[in-house]
């Protein structure tokens, strides 16, 4: 079974990640989930950036407010993707601060970047990650469109019978 790794900075950013961790469980999507601090745990970010993929990880989900440093370093050490999610924290400047620092990485270090407080939509895009490669995901991915899309038409249907 794949698994998706959901890291952030701090347990502040646990209100905001746990929407990633419900979306990648409704996938049914095994989910490891850890704390670790670009700024203050620097040797776990590196034990873990370099050995992610030999735990079964194949994507990272890393979420950070403020100077939001650790979706970056983590994919300079990690060979798998790394999807980055800024978090409008309470040292953020409401939350630009983290939104660059995720956005704009250098060339060689990739990491897809999802809105501010994005979490549900790092999610989703782990799992499409994953199902690019496991049909039963991709089956899983395919009925949670359909699910939006009814959800869009009977929402037209209702405001059209006001």
């Amino acid at each position: 079974m794949s698994k998706v790794a959901v890291i952030m900075g701090s347990t502040s950013d646990m209100p905001v990640m746990q929407k990633a961790i419900d979306i990648l469980e409704g996938f049914d999507i095994e989910v490891e989930v850890d704390i670790v601090s670009a700024h203050r745990t620097p040797e776990k970010l590196f034990d873990y950036g370099k050995n992610a993929h030999t735990r079964g990880i194949k994507v990272i989900i890393a979420g950070a407010g403020g100077a939001a440093h650790l979706p970056g370093m983590i994919a300079s050490l990690s060979p798998l993707p790394v999807i980055g999610v800024p978090v409008k924290s309470s040292n953020s400047i409401d939350g630009w601060d983290s939104v660059l620092s995720i956005l704009q990485m250098p060339g060689g270090v990739p990491v897809a970047t999802v809105a501010l407080d994005g979490a549900m939509n790092a999610g989703i895009l782990a799992a499409q990650i994953i199902g690019a490669s496991d049909s039963c995901i991709l089956d899983k991915i395919l009925l949670y469109k359909e699910g939006l899309k009814t959800k869009v038409i009977k929402g037209a249907e209702d405001i059209r019978k006001s």
